[in-house]
Protein backbone atom coordinates (compact mmCIF):
# COMPACT_ATOMS: atom_id res chain seq x y z
CA UNK A 1 0.00 0.00 0.00
CA UNK A 2 1.30 3.07 -0.57
CA UNK A 3 1.83 6.19 1.71
CA UNK A 4 0.67 8.72 -0.88
CA UNK A 5 -2.35 9.23 -3.03
CA UNK A 6 -1.06 10.75 -6.76
CA UNK A 7 -3.68 12.98 -8.09
CA UNK A 8 -3.55 14.09 -12.01
CA UNK A 9 -5.56 16.57 -13.86
CA UNK A 10 -6.18 17.81 -17.46
CA UNK A 11 -2.36 19.13 -17.59
CA UNK A 12 -0.05 16.65 -18.15
CA UNK A 13 2.74 16.42 -15.77
CA UNK A 14 1.29 18.03 -12.36
CA UNK A 15 0.71 16.45 -10.11
CA UNK A 16 -1.21 16.95 -6.65
CA UNK A 17 0.19 14.69 -3.66
CA UNK A 18 -1.43 13.37 -0.84
CA UNK A 19 0.79 11.98 2.14
CA UNK A 20 -1.00 9.59 4.23
CA UNK A 21 -1.27 11.13 7.58
CA UNK A 22 -0.49 9.05 10.84
CA UNK A 23 -2.36 10.80 13.89
CA UNK A 24 -3.32 10.58 17.29
CA UNK A 25 -3.73 12.78 20.65
CA UNK A 26 0.21 13.35 20.49
CA UNK A 27 0.34 14.84 17.27
CA UNK A 28 1.12 13.51 13.97
CA UNK A 29 3.72 11.40 11.80
CA UNK A 30 3.85 11.56 7.77
CA UNK A 31 6.31 10.63 4.99
CA UNK A 32 6.50 13.96 2.74
CA UNK A 33 9.11 12.25 0.31
CA UNK A 34 9.92 8.89 -0.49
CA UNK A 35 11.95 8.36 -3.91
CA UNK A 36 10.30 5.00 -5.20
CA UNK A 37 6.59 5.66 -4.25
CA UNK A 38 7.39 9.13 -5.91
CA UNK A 39 8.71 7.07 -9.05
CA UNK A 40 6.02 5.16 -9.21
CA UNK A 41 3.03 8.14 -9.10
CA UNK A 42 5.01 9.38 -12.10
CA UNK A 43 7.44 11.93 -10.24
CA UNK A 44 11.01 9.96 -11.53
CA UNK A 45 12.88 13.31 -10.22
CA UNK A 46 16.21 13.51 -8.25
CA UNK A 47 16.01 16.94 -6.40
CA UNK A 48 18.74 18.84 -5.41
CA UNK A 49 18.09 21.91 -3.36
CA UNK A 50 15.80 22.68 -0.83
CA UNK A 51 13.66 26.22 -0.31
CA UNK A 52 12.20 27.60 2.62
CA UNK A 53 9.62 31.12 2.90
CA UNK A 54 7.74 32.96 4.90
CA UNK A 55 4.88 35.76 3.72
CA UNK A 56 2.44 37.58 5.09
CA UNK A 57 -1.26 37.60 4.15
CA UNK A 58 -1.69 39.17 0.86
CA UNK A 59 1.81 38.34 -0.46
CA UNK A 60 2.30 37.05 -4.19
CA UNK A 61 5.25 35.44 -5.16
CA UNK A 62 5.63 34.53 -9.02
CA UNK A 63 4.99 33.37 -11.61
CA UNK A 64 8.26 32.64 -12.13
CA UNK A 65 10.45 30.27 -13.89
CA UNK A 66 14.25 29.66 -15.06
CA UNK A 67 15.04 30.14 -18.61
CA UNK A 68 18.38 27.92 -17.61
CA UNK A 69 18.39 25.15 -14.95
CA UNK A 70 14.79 24.95 -15.29
CA UNK A 71 13.46 23.91 -12.45
CA UNK A 72 10.83 20.88 -11.32
CA UNK A 73 9.60 21.96 -7.99
CA UNK A 74 7.54 19.90 -5.35
CA UNK A 75 6.13 22.57 -3.20
CA UNK A 76 3.96 22.15 0.30
CA UNK A 77 2.98 24.60 3.29
CA UNK A 78 3.98 23.89 6.98
CA UNK A 79 2.26 26.78 8.89
CA UNK A 80 -0.41 28.76 7.66
CA UNK A 81 -2.27 28.54 3.67
CA UNK A 82 -1.60 29.33 0.46
CA UNK A 83 -3.05 29.58 -3.21
CA UNK A 84 -0.47 27.56 -5.61
CA UNK A 85 -0.56 28.28 -9.04
CA UNK A 86 1.48 26.36 -12.15
CA UNK A 87 1.49 27.83 -15.92
CA UNK A 88 1.97 25.40 -18.67
CA UNK A 89 4.70 27.42 -20.85
CA UNK A 90 5.95 24.36 -22.96
CA UNK A 91 5.06 25.52 -26.36
CA UNK A 92 4.59 21.83 -27.88
CA UNK A 93 1.79 21.05 -25.37
CA UNK A 94 -1.51 20.95 -26.08
CA UNK A 95 -2.46 22.67 -22.57
CA UNK A 96 0.19 25.67 -23.41
CA UNK A 97 -0.43 28.89 -21.87
CA UNK A 98 -3.11 26.63 -19.23
CA UNK A 99 -2.54 26.63 -15.36
CA UNK A 100 -4.18 24.71 -12.51
CA UNK A 101 -4.44 25.88 -9.00
CA UNK A 102 -4.33 24.43 -5.62
CA UNK A 103 -4.78 25.25 -1.94
CA UNK A 104 -2.52 23.86 0.19
CA UNK A 105 -2.28 24.27 3.67
CA UNK A 106 -0.68 22.86 6.92
CA UNK A 107 -3.95 21.65 7.98
CA UNK A 108 -4.89 19.86 4.13
CA UNK A 109 -0.83 18.58 4.04
CA UNK A 110 -1.15 18.67 0.51
CA UNK A 111 2.01 19.06 -1.76
CA UNK A 112 2.19 19.92 -5.77
CA UNK A 113 4.65 18.70 -8.20
CA UNK A 114 5.57 21.29 -10.65
CA UNK A 115 7.65 19.75 -13.34
CA UNK A 116 9.99 22.30 -15.66
CA UNK A 117 8.19 23.92 -18.07
CA UNK A 118 6.22 25.92 -15.98
CA UNK A 119 5.85 28.71 -14.54
CA UNK A 120 4.87 28.92 -10.50
CA UNK A 121 3.54 31.02 -8.32
CA UNK A 122 1.58 31.41 -4.85
CA UNK A 123 -0.61 33.61 -2.79
CA UNK A 124 -0.76 33.59 0.86
CA UNK A 125 -4.26 33.32 2.20
CA UNK A 126 -3.64 33.28 6.31
CA UNK A 127 -2.02 35.82 8.17
CA UNK A 128 0.83 34.69 7.75
CA UNK A 129 2.39 31.26 5.52
CA UNK A 130 5.62 29.10 5.33
CA UNK A 131 6.24 27.64 2.08
CA UNK A 132 9.22 24.75 1.46
CA UNK A 133 9.64 22.64 -1.73
CA UNK A 134 12.25 21.13 -3.37
CA UNK A 135 13.99 21.51 -6.68
CA UNK A 136 15.22 19.54 -9.31
CA UNK A 137 17.81 21.86 -10.35
CA UNK A 138 19.76 24.89 -8.47
CA UNK A 139 18.45 28.47 -8.46
CA UNK A 140 20.23 30.82 -11.29
CA UNK A 141 19.53 34.46 -10.61
CA UNK A 142 20.78 34.96 -14.28
CA UNK A 143 18.05 32.97 -15.93
CA UNK A 144 15.53 34.76 -13.96
CA UNK A 145 11.79 34.83 -16.22
CA UNK A 146 8.28 35.29 -15.17
CA UNK A 147 4.64 36.25 -16.00
CA UNK A 148 2.60 38.83 -14.62
CA UNK A 149 -0.05 36.84 -11.61
CA UNK A 150 -2.79 39.14 -13.13
CA UNK A 151 -1.66 38.29 -17.24
CA UNK A 152 -4.19 38.85 -19.73
CA UNK A 153 -3.61 35.76 -21.63
CA UNK A 154 -3.88 33.05 -18.50
CA UNK A 155 -6.20 34.76 -16.70
CA UNK A 156 -5.57 32.92 -13.35
CA UNK A 157 -8.41 33.28 -11.14
CA UNK A 158 -7.05 33.75 -7.35
CA UNK A 159 -9.00 33.79 -4.24
CA UNK A 160 -10.45 37.09 -3.03
CA UNK A 161 -8.80 37.95 0.03
CA UNK A 162 -9.48 41.05 2.51
CA UNK A 163 -6.16 42.66 1.64
CA UNK A 164 -4.38 44.04 -0.70
CA UNK A 165 -2.47 42.10 -3.09
CA UNK A 166 1.68 42.39 -2.51
CA UNK A 167 4.35 41.56 -5.22
CA UNK A 168 7.60 42.73 -5.55
CA UNK A 169 8.97 45.05 -7.90
CA UNK A 170 10.90 42.35 -10.05
CA UNK A 171 7.51 40.44 -10.28
CA UNK A 172 5.64 43.68 -11.56
CA UNK A 173 7.95 43.56 -14.32
CA UNK A 174 7.50 40.06 -15.71
CA UNK A 175 7.22 40.15 -19.58
CA UNK A 176 2.91 39.51 -20.19
CA UNK A 177 2.95 35.91 -21.50
CA UNK A 178 1.80 36.85 -25.05
CA UNK A 179 4.83 38.44 -25.67
CA UNK A 180 6.95 35.66 -24.79
CA UNK A 181 8.45 33.05 -26.82
CA UNK A 182 9.33 30.03 -24.44
CA UNK A 183 12.06 28.27 -27.08
CA UNK A 184 13.99 27.64 -23.52
CA UNK A 185 10.62 24.96 -22.56
CA UNK A 186 10.40 23.39 -26.14
CA UNK A 187 12.17 20.12 -25.17
CA UNK A 188 9.64 19.78 -22.44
Amino acid sequence: MSKFEFITNDIKGLVVVKPMVFGDDRGFFMETYHKEEFAKGGIDKEFVQDNHSKSTKGVLRGLHFQTENTQGKLVRVIKGEVYDVAVDCRPNSETFGKWYGVTLSEENKLQFYIPEGFAHGFLVLSDEAEFVYKCTDVYNPNAEGGIPYNDETVKVIWPEIDCEIKTSQKDAKHTPFARQKFEFFERY
